[in-house]
């Protein structure tokens, strides 16, 4: 399903949220509806019911884009008491959809300032992260070339047809690649830098899965033949983790520092839900330190909390990304459309 597409199978979203509602109406129970992506251990799940005498059920609704499309179709009645998933790049989408109401959790005072981007706490920070580029090392190695080290090297001769990308309206890495070449190149020069990747045949696919997986060389147990790929720089750690060898010197795959573009995720208390109260509780947990040490080894991104330890692996194989490429949520939201269709209009026709 397409980002920007909102009145695709409406009546069919609401008839599905009139169920959910029906089930999460029960006030020992809150259901967090949330991405395909989100993930949290079992033993960190039952430390929240134990904790809250609250069961958690978890509605998965697609990726990013979607989840949040949903959520929108279904405003005021929502399929479930909690969101988790907005992320900078549809921060104003979401808050003027009417979704959230105001919470502030006791726990965001251990939240830098940098990440907490709503002044009104309807979106409360929860993990953050880098969207990059990566590379397969042992393709550049076994190939004497140098691996990419900014995006202008991407237009090189030598880096034709190497590279895959995800498509900025249907996936989220792909909209915050997107807006990296806008915080890189401003208004007057990403489209000629995107123009200049099109003559280097870039390959564009429509999500994270195909792409990293599928057509990557560097992924475990890909058959794919592009070295150069639109992920995250939390991808070495994971890939040396679920490696299940010796840890190695370095990571299989390496990042391109230069090209990482900032990521924060939110999470907020669904207007017209069941179960406020058990929301609120919800969020609590989120941003505490338990769920916050989990999040790095579940879904591969950072915590935002203060004082939070990192796992060896992460702190071994991820890079530090200390100056990373962004912009304004509100220039975002004022311009993400145009530029989606002008990305279109210039890689795809």
């Amino acid at each position: 399903m397409k980002i920007t597409a909102l009145a695709a199978a409406a009546a069919c979203l609401l008839a599905s949220a009139a169920l959910a509602a029906g089930t999460s109406a029960g006030s020992n129970e809150v259901v967090l509806v949330t991405h395909d992506s989100f993930a949290i251990s079992g033993a960190v799940k039952k430390a929240f019911e134990r904790q809250t005498g609250l069961t958690l059920r978890v509605l998965m609704a697609g990726d990013a884009g979607e989840a949040l499309n949903r959520a929108l179709l279904t405003a005021g009645k929502p399929e479930g008491d909690a969101f988790f998933g907005v992320d900078n790049n549809l921060l104003t989408r979401a808050l003027a959809g009417n979704l959230f109401v105001p919470y502030t959790p006791t726990a965001l005072a251990k939240v830098p300032r940098r990440y907490d981007l709503d002044p009104t706490h309807r979106l409360v920070p929860i993990d953050r992260g880098d969207v990059c580029l990566n590379y397969d090392r042992a393709w550049f190695t076994s190939r004497h070339l140098a691996p990419p080290r900014t995006l202008d090297d991407l237009t090189r001769p030598a880096y034709d047809r190497l590279l895959v990308v995800e498509n900025p309206e249907t996936s989220t890495p792909g909209l915050a690649f997107m807006l990296a070449t806008v915080a890189r190149y401003g208004e007057q020069g990403w489209l000629d830098y995107w123009k200049k990747l099109r003559a280097n045949h870039v390959l564009v696919t429509d999500g994270w899965e195909d792409a990293y997986e599928h057509r990557f060389s560097g992924a475990a147990g890909s058959k794919g033949n592009r070295p150069i790929v639109v992920s995250y720089a939390s991808s070495p750690p994971a890939e040396v983790y679920f490696g299940g060898k010796k840890l190695p010197a370095r990571a299989p795959t390496g990042v391109v520092l230069s090209s990482c573009f900032r990521q924060i995720e939110f999470a907020g208390v669904l207007r017209g839900a069941h179960n406020p109260a058990g929301a609120r509780r919800l969020l609590d947990f989120l941003l505490s330190t338990r769920f916050q040490a989990d999040v790095p080894l579940t879904m591969f991104v950072f915590p935002v909390r203060n004082g939070v330890p990192l796992p060896a692996v992460f702190r071994r194989y991820a890079p530090t990304v200390s100056r990373p490429l962004t912009l304004p949520s509100k220039t975002i939201g004022a311009n993400r459309d145009r530029w989606v269709k002008e990305w279109t209009s210039t890689v795809l026709r």
